[in-house]
């Protein structure tokens, strides 16, 4: 890397720093705001959201890392998350909204009582911290291929970087940034490319340099049962993940919570096909890498084949999208323990702006607790071990009972807690224990449907015996006897503020993106290579850009819904 890339990554974190920054009076006043975004934002920004923050979650290290090594198998592994998103489509997303909670927590405190909320509380933010520093750390990897700085540093800076911005604007800032961060990913990869194919002689010396086995969709780690088992894991991660669940209830209705993974979907049926080709690339230019040193593969093959000045740009929209989970993960804490720790056992009489203050300390807080866990990752075995194991272990114990419970009305506590504890127990006891005692590991397909098995069959369990004893859960009972006493009425004050917040998002995004679009045009001009690609597709943006200043005009209602 040279200077000029340096100048893009710092001007691109400034931009994001400062759409953070944007939104800090708005959440300063109210916590609606803050934790909701308004609780009626535009249907394509929180399903833009939710893909980005989901699909950077390991996508250019962790199944980069896999593409590398095991080619198709990394487009089959994506492929069931498209699957899953589906799923959610059909049955779970609108189930959230129909909820009337503003958070997983909220709903599980109605659902069951204040001891199970604190309970799954705890719980999630613990995983929490694993789930994002396996953001952070793919995060610095990258940085740390391409810089001089050592891998300590770069988690150090970027996870700094998240925190500050996540803390100033709330829901809002995370999902303003996602939308810009998409369009980065987009742009970098619609580049990096054709450039990379022009490197290798096109699409067929792929095809005849791939190694053997490349282009299949299975193998002996990666089998069609641990495909069906993913898509259970998925399917349980997208739609009970307390951050995603936030992207379907701060939508208007359930038609749009719909919308919200539906597009999730179509995005995710697509994009494997196309993200995965530069590490697979890579494969024919450099077939030596061994163990952790094919998580660099996508940053190597961007300093392999990009001129000067767009590596940086490459690099800023791969740090940016992977960032994204991790700002989606933090919000998600900070509103967690804010609301649901902080004002209802610590200060039940705390002010609104109190709340949201001690949000933003937490922020900070659980920002460096992720930080340190991501450096100890290397330790653990690799970013590939962590994701899939942390995966098996508490993706099903935690998140399959709840969405058990929007489907079944005889779900107790007591059904759902030790579901979930029993399940960890075990998995636990087998990643853990088993192999130090018997050794006796168990493969990766095996562990992940016993992950996702033991919870269901638990669940199944309770659920058969409730049925023959004719029980019904009394707080479901007291649930929607209290909704059936509601007498829902718009507030005008409260709509007309999601209104404007709204524009107010949709304006920001639009400046942001023109901005981006003159910046890439800009790059595309002094480059000394590739400079129609380049031109061509910042041209683009700001085109894209235009047309969502105007349609963010107030007597454009449509994107307000």
């Amino acid at each position: 890397m040279v200077q000029l890339d340096f100048i893009v990554m710092i001007v691109f974190a400034l931009l994001i720093f400062a759409i953070g920054l944007t939104f800090t009076r708005m959440s300063s006043k109210n916590g609606n705001a803050f934790f909701e975004a308004g609780g009626e934002t535009p249907w394509w920004i929180n399903g833009l959201s939710l893909f980005v923050s989901y699909f950077s979650a390991g996508t250019f290290v962790v199944w980069g890392s896999i593409a590398y090594s095991s080619g198709l198998v990394a487009n089959a592994i994506q492929l069931t998350m498209a699957i899953s998103g589906l799923i959610v489509t059909l049955f779970i997303a609108a189930k959230w909204k129909r909820t009337g909670v503003a958070t997983a927590a909220e709903y599980i405190g109605k659902r069951f009582g204040s001891k199970e909320k604190q309970f799954y509380t705890y719980m999630t933010l613990l995983l929490s911290l694993f789930t994002t520093a396996a953001v952070l750390y793919p995060v610095g990897k990258m940085v740390y291929v391409a810089t001089p700085f050592t891998l300590n540093q770069c988690i150090i800076g970027i996870g700094l970087i998240i925190v500050l911005y996540t803390a100033a604007g709330g829901l809002w800032a995370v999902l303003v940034t996602d939308v810009v961060q998409f369009v980065v990913l987009s742009a970098a990869v619609l580049i990096v490319i054709p450039i990379a194919f022009g490197h290798i002689g096109g699409v067929s010396h792929l095809i005849k340099e791939a190694p053997k086995d490349f282009f299949k969709p299975f193998n002996q780690d990666y089998t069609f049962g641990f495909m069906l088992a993913f898509i259970v894991y998925q399917t349980f991660y997208i739609g009970g993940n307390w951050s995603y669940v936030q992207r379907y209830t701060s939508v208007s209705n359930e038609k749009n919570a719909r919308k919200v993974s539906g597009l999730f979907t179509v995005l995710y049926l697509v994009s494997p096909v196309i993200w995965m080709l530069p590490p697979m690339i890579y494969r024919i230019i450099n077939p030596n890498l061994q163990g952790l040193e094919s998580e660099g593969a996508y940053m190597m093959l961007i300093q392999k084949v990009m001129p000067a000045g767009l590596i940086g740009l490459v690099l800023a929209g791969m740090i940016s999208a992977t960032s994204s989970k991790a700002n989606t993960t933090i919000n998600m804490a900070a509103t967690v323990f804010a609301q649901d720790i902080y004002k209802k056992l610590i200060r039940p009489g705390a002010t609104e702006k109190e709340v949201i203050l001690m949000a933003r300390f937490f922020t900070l807080l659980f920002g460096i607790g992720t930080i340190l866990v991501a450096i100890w990752i290397p330790s653990a075995g690799g970013i590939v071990e962590v994701v899939l194991s942390t995966a098996s272990i508490a993706g099903g114990a935690l998140f399959a009972p709840i969405i058990w419970t929007l489907f079944s009305k005889r779900q107790t506590g007591l059904s759902v807690v030790t579901a979930t504890v029993t399940a960890l127990v075990i998995n636990l006891f087998l990643k853990v224990l088993s192999p130090v005692l018997w050794d006796l590991k168990l493969n990766r397909t095996l562990e992940t449907i016993l992950g996702m098995g033991i919870p269901l069959a638990m669940l199944l369990a309770f659920e058969l015996y409730y049925l023959i004893h004719h029980k019904v859960s009394p707080e479901v009972l007291e649930m929607e006897k209290m909704k059936a006493g509601e007498t829902k009425k718009l507030d005008p004050a409260l709509h007309l503020a999601a209104a404007e917040q709204n524009r107010f998002g949709v304006r920001v995004i639009g400046v942001s993106l023109s901005a981006l679009g003159i910046g890439i045009s800009a790059l595309g001009y002094v480059s000394s290579s590739h400079r129609a690609t380049v031109m061509g597709v910042g041209g683009l943006i700001f085109l894209v850009a235009l047309l969502i200043l105007n349609a963010s005009r107030p007597q454009k209602k449509a994107l307000s819904l």
